[in-house]
């Protein structure tokens, strides 16, 4: 599914850690990996048209000579061996630059570490990595730059994290996320895992109550999990050979609760039903209206709350379903209710 894989690189060793996940990957699809480096003078925002020669003018070209020294270093890194390179240098403003040529060298999966900032540097400055996965219109990988590196050498299986909401539009996360796990867990076993966050106060203002809503959760988990595994959602997943297990979380937070089961440290208390994972995927502005600007806060929460890597997917990257799909999604939507 990966076979352009796109690293923005700004010269520190932060930003490089992305380059040996993003080998693994290109390597496993016999894909390309593409390097970027953007050359940037402006406060990012593109200045207007009579501005834009100025601009050019200012950047000296010894920039873009150092920029092209420093991609050939890295395209000859040992991790990068054997893996056909793409070397990129682009003036303009970080982010849109950046989409802008995933677009142009037709990437489909952009990998990159993001800084930590604190949260007055955050409400000032905003994130780049937010900024990339709320505008990219492809899956966004983001590491943290303190955080694990997902497929590292262990004993257990390497698990995904899956959150679903019982829309069709949150399943589109299940296809990238089995191939990412599969292939960074290359002969170990590899691990879905869906959850289902049930928040009492939504729960507590139907009939039944939370006992109601959670079997409802339950059932709607087990049969998604289920056809999963017989190829009639996800497809593409039941050929990769990875299990597929669920849980049910009660919390009236999604995001601080999607980010708590998915430390291995949250798992301590049920070892034998789930003991953390090593990358949470979801898509992103799955919604409309006011409901999609929720899923959108979610995403963005859980990748400022949470240390491990994070697969953001557009909604509108998956695509429409196809017949078949759209009547086991149907069948899903009956045994949810």
């Amino acid at each position: 599914m990966f076979q352009r894989i796109l690293i923005p690189l700004d010269g520190s060793t932060r930003a490089e850690r992305a380059i040996p996940i993003a080998a693994r990957l290109a390597r496993a699809s016999s894909g390309a990996v593409i390097l970027v480096r953007v050359v940037s003078k402006s406060s990012g925002f593109w200045p207007s048209v009579a501005q834009r020669s100025a601009l050019a003018q200012q950047v000296p070209a010894a920039d873009f000579a150092e920029a092209e020294r420093y991609l050939a270093d890295i395209a000859s890194a040992s991790d990068l061996e054997g893996i056909p390179i793409e070397r990129v240098i682009r003036l303009g403003p970080t982010v849109s630059t950046i989409l802008a040529v995933a677009d142009t060298a037709r990437a489909d999966l952009i990998v990159l570490c993001s800084h930590g900032y604190t949260s007055l540097t955050r409400r000032m400055m905003g994130s780049a990595a937010e900024n990339l996965s709320r505008e990219a219109t492809i899956p966004v990988l983001v590491l943290r730059e303190d955080g694990p590196v997902p497929g590292s050498e262990d004993a257990r299986p390497l698990r995904a994290l899956v959150p679903l909401d019982g829309t069709a539009r949150a399943k589109g996360a299940l296809e990238p996320a089995a191939y990412l796990t599969a292939a960074l867990a290359g002969s170990r076993p590899g691990i879905l895992h869906l959850v289902r966050v049930v928040q009492p106060v939504t729960a507590q203002s139907e009939v039944g109550g939370m006992e109601r809503a959670s079997a409802r959760a339950r059932r709607y988990l087990s049969a998604t999990a289920e056809h999963i595994r017989e190829g009639f959602v996800a497809p593409a997943v039941s050929k990769l050979n990875l299990a597929v297990t669920w849980s049910v979380v009660v919390d009236s937070y999604v995001a601080e609760a999607l980010s708590s089961r998915a430390e291995p440290a949250s798992a301590k208390a049920e070892p034998d039903v789930f003991d953390g994972c090593d990358v949470i995927a979801l898509v992103t502005h799955g919604r409309e209206g006011l409901r999609r600007w929720v899923m959108g806060n979610v995403t963005a929460q859980v990748l400022r709350d949470s240390k491990l890597p994070l697969l953001i997917v557009p909604s509108q990257w998956r695509g429409d379903m196809g017949e078949e799909e759209q009547e086991v999604e149907s069948e899903n939507r009956a045994v949810f209710a």
